[in-house]
Order: structure tokens, then C-alpha cells, then sequence
């Protein structure tokens, strides 16, 4: 983002941040989150910054980026907005490795819900400016992918410079593998242009991944059980040719995906024919939901053998803890979230506070005078901010910034915790509530049908 011409640096940054955080696109404000800074006023604490910046190295900003923008979109249907702000959130996070003051907006005012991601091009020390490296947007466009994966999301394989149309891609779309998500984070992690080899696999660590070093390297990821081999990943990716492309004897071409695979099938609700019938369908679709049915139930009771539910009463037993299992990690991770936005809050305010302490004081002995004002406003504005949100927060002695960040960390690694196994349960109920349902609706059927041939006799 660059400054327009005719327009101030603070009118430009207004301007932009306004429209990321309209409350008509982001559920008035609800799906806005940000780090070190308030998103209220993020414009003002943007220019501050780059005040302090031109007093700390004698530069100034004038043709310069003012702000970078990065927008990340999702399949429709596939994740609610708020996951979508955490995943912006998780991005941004790991790509400005917490350098940089951002905002993360969801939108879903379109049929595809979508982040704008925005962060200060100064640094939260003041003392330099983010700048575009080399491969920088394939750079983005991998730890997109990455974080992406995963949380279970669908990527865009192979993207053309054209872009091709958005029902295209979708449909050889299928759940990425464990030896897919490991070839995307070798993709972006030689993308980084590493040193050397030990490089490489520094990266990969901070990516999250575990790595096995030795003759022959191996990776494990979140969700695996076992270490995967580079050399297994396939062709580009044992430790010869990894060391060769960096080395720059060759080149790392990112291996395309295989073809597709049959995927678990999933417990599927059926249909209540009777109920469609009476809306209107006609003979054709009585015949397809049959054979639909019959497939169902058939998947069914193949996962109720699968995992030893073959009892009613122990099916309903589990179905009931799941749910209540997965209520319980939602709440646990909805407290996490709020204290956790608290703290960002807190924190950003009392930097905020002790940076404009002396220019309020100044403002206070020249008696709120208009013209001083005018020349600082933007530190009279973040100062009153913060004493703001101390009163709304109920801070009575402000904590110290090492407490803040303890209690941070520990609220992070709880909520990461949960929020792994809040993704299995949430599928295990899911499968187990669509099982349940199917098993009462085809036990209502049957003692219909017995109903019926009393009635008769």
C-alpha cells in the first residue's frame, strides 16, 4: 500500500483499515482481531510508529510502502468465519514471526468468506521497515497452504498466472495426505532459499514439523503417527537432491499431486423419502434416494462394527459424550480466545500509554489548547484510548509486560491443545450423531411398519 497522491500518510492508512474492518462485512466488528495493536484505532498506532521511526533514524516516509495487504480466501461452505479469522490470524502471526502490527478482517458479505490482512510496514521496535525479498509471494502463497492443510482446508494446486475458473479446480479437489502436507512445507521451506541443508531443516522446525536427521531424513507433522522419509515424498525430494537444489545445480520442482484416491466414505443422514415425496418429488428421485438409503445404512452399520456400537444404548452413550465433550473444548477455547484478545489489548494500550505519557502531560500544562492538539493528535488520541480501555478492563495497577506475556503463552499452549483434539471430536460427533439418527429413523420405520400390520390383523 503506498501513499495516493493528494492524500496524507494518516488519510491513506484511514482509509484502508476502515474498509478492511467495515462492520457491515465483518459482522460489526465481531470478526476483526489484531496484534499489537487496538483495531479501533490501528490507523493512529500505524502513524505513530512511523513517527517514531523518522525520530529514531532520521528518515522520512514519502514514496515508500505505508502498509502491506495480503487477502486469503476460502472454499465456500468449507469453514466458518470465525476459524477463518484464526487461521488469517495463525498466518500472519508466522509470516511476520510477531515483528509487525496487524489486523486480520474476516469478510462475508461474498459467497466465499475471505480475510484482509494488514500490517504496518514498520516494525514495532521503529527501527526498520518490512521489505518484499525475492520470492516473497511464492513465499506467502506456501505458508498459506501450509497452515491451510493443516486445519483440513482445500489449497489451490498449481496455480496458473491467469487463474483458471473457481468451479475448475474444485472439482479435482480431495483431502491431502500426510505426504502431501510434507512436500507443500519442503515446497515453502525451499522457497526461503536456504544456506544449506541444516537451514532447511531449521525452517522446517519452526513450520512446525519434526525432524529425524541421519542418512536418510524423515519428517512427522501434527496429526502423524510415524515419521515419514524425504526420499519416499518422491522425485526431487531425498536429501541428494534437496542438497543439489540448494546448491543451485539443479532445480526444485514442487512434485504435482497424485491422482486422486477412493476417500473415506463418511456416515451420511438418509432421506426421508415420504417427507420429499410430499413436497413433490417424482418417481425418479423415490428410486435414487432408495439405493441412496440402502448405501447408507450399509456404510453405517459398517462403522457402528468398526467401532463396537453395535448396542443401542452404548451408541447413544457415545454419541452423548461426544457432544458434550465438544461443547465443553468450544467453551474451553472460546475463554482462551477472549482472555487472550484481552491481553493483546492490554498489552498494545500500555505500550500505547507509556509512549504518549509525556505528550499528554505537555497537552494537560498548555490547557488542552486547541493548537497542540492539532499538532499532536494522534498521541492525544491513543493516550485517552488506553485510559479507555483500562477503565473498560477494570485495571486498577497496570501488570507488568513479562506477566503479560507468561500468562500469553501459557493461554496460546492451552488453546493450541485443545484445539487439536476439538477438530477430532468434532468430526467423531458428527459421524456418531449421523449414525444415531440413522439407526432411529429406520427403528421408527420398522415399528411403523409393525403398527400398520396390526392394524390390519
Amino acid at each position: 500500500m503506498h501513499k495516493n497522491k493528494g492524500k496524507s500518510i494518516a488519510q491513506c492508512l484511514r482509509d484502508r483499515t476502515e474498509y478492511a474492518k467495515n462492520p457491515q462485512k465483518t459482522e460489526e466488528g465481531e470478526l476483526v482481531s489484531a496484534f499489537a495493536c487496538e483495531p479501533r484505532t490501528v490507523d493512529a498506532e500505524f502513524l505513530l510508529a512511523k513517527r517514531e521511526y523518522k525520530t529514531l533514524t532520521g528518515r522520512t516516509q514519502e514514496r515508500d510502502v505505508i502498509a502491506y495487504q495480503v487477502r486469503q480466501s476460502f472454499r465456500p461452505g468449507e469453514i466458518t468465519p470465525e476459524e477463518a479469522n484464526r487461521v488469517g490470524y495463525e498466518f500472519a502471526s508466522r509470516f511476520l514471526k510477531d515483528n509487525h502490527a496487524f489486523i486480520v478482517a474476516t469478510h462475508v458479505d461474498k459467497a466465499h468468506i475471505h480475510n484482509h490482512i494488514i500490517w504496518n510496514s514498520t516494525s514495532l521496535d521503529c527501527t526498520h521497515k518490512f521489505r518484499n525479498f525475492w520470492g516473497s509471494t511464492r513465499a506467502v502463497h506456501r505458508l498459506s497452504d501450509i497452515i491451510c492443510v493443516e486445519h483440513g482446508l482445500s489449497i489451490i494446486e498449481h496455480p496458473k498466472g491467469k487463474g483458471v475458473h473457481y468451479a475448475q479446480w474444485m472439482e479435482d479437489h480431495k483431502t491431502p495426505s500426510h505426504r502431501d502436507r510434507l512436500r507443500v512445507a519442503v515446497d515453502a521451506a525451499m522457497a526461503q532459499k536456504p544456506a544449506d541443508i541444516e537451514a532447511l531443516f531449521t525452517q522446517l522446525h519452526e513450520d512446525g514439523y519434526e525432524v529425524k536427521e541421519g542418512k536418510r531424513p524423515s519428517l512427522r507433522g501434527k496429526d502423524q503417527a510415524r515419521f515419514i522419509r524425504l526420499d519416499t515424498l518422491g522425485t526431487g525430494y531425498a536429501i541428494d537432491d534437496l542438497v543439489s537444489a540448494i546448491a543451485g545445480e539443479k532445480t526444485h520442482a514442487p512434485q504435482k499431486r497424485a491422482a486422486p484416491t477412493k476417500e473415506k466414505q463418511e456416515v451420511n443422514l438418509l432421506v426421508d423419502i415420504q417427507r420429499k415425496l410430499q413436497a413433490g418429488k417424482g418417481v425418479g428421485y423415490e428410486r435414487w434416494a432408495k439405493v441412496f438409503n440402502l448405501k447408507q445404512m450399509a456404510q453405517t452399520m459398517n462403522y457402528l462394527m468398526e467401532h463396537g456400537l453395535t448396542d443401542y444404548d452404548a451408541l447413544s452413550e457415545r454419541s452423548s459424550a461426544s457432544t458434550d465433550r465438544f461443547h465443553s473444548l468450544s467453551a474451553q477455547i472460546k475463554t482462551c480466545e477472549k482472555r487472550i484478545a484481552e491481553i493483546v489489548v492490554l498489552r498494545t494500550h500500555i505500550q500505547n500509554y507509556i509512549k504518549t505519557r509525556d505528550t499528554y502531560t505537555e497537552y494537560r500544562k498548555a490547557g488542552y489548547a486547541a493548537k497542540f492538539r492539532a499538532g499532536h493528535e494522534s498521541e492525544i488520541l491513543l493516550h485517552k484510548a488506553a485510559k479507555d480501555a483500562f477503565d473498560e478492563l477494570g485495571v486498577k495497577k497496570l501488570p507488568t509486560m513479562k506477566s503479560l506475556n507468561a500468562e500469553y503463552a501459557e493461554l496460546l499452549s492451552e488453546k493450541k491443545a485443545a484445539y487439536a483434539e476439538y477438530r477430532q471430536v468434532k468430526t467423531e460427533m458428527r459421524e456418531l450423531l449421523a449414525a444415531k439418527q440413522n439407526v432411529d429413523m429406520l427403528l421408527g420405520e420398522k415399528q411403523h411398519a409393525v403398527d400398520n400390520e396390526k392394524t390390519r390383523g
